[in-house]
């Protein structure tokens, strides 16, 4: 049994992963610049 994955699913798993990723990362950064505004 082969335990190592092939390109196309490693590429589809790094896809999906970005595809989530990069939206949440962009809405903690957004949320942080507005919290850091309230406190000053």
């Amino acid at each position: 049994m082969n335990n190592h994955a092939s390109n196309g699913s490693s590429l589809k798993l790094a896809l999906a992963w970005a595809f989530v990723g990069i939206p949440l990362a962009w809405g903690i950064v957004m949320t942080l610049i507005n919290a850091l505004a309230l406190f000053q």
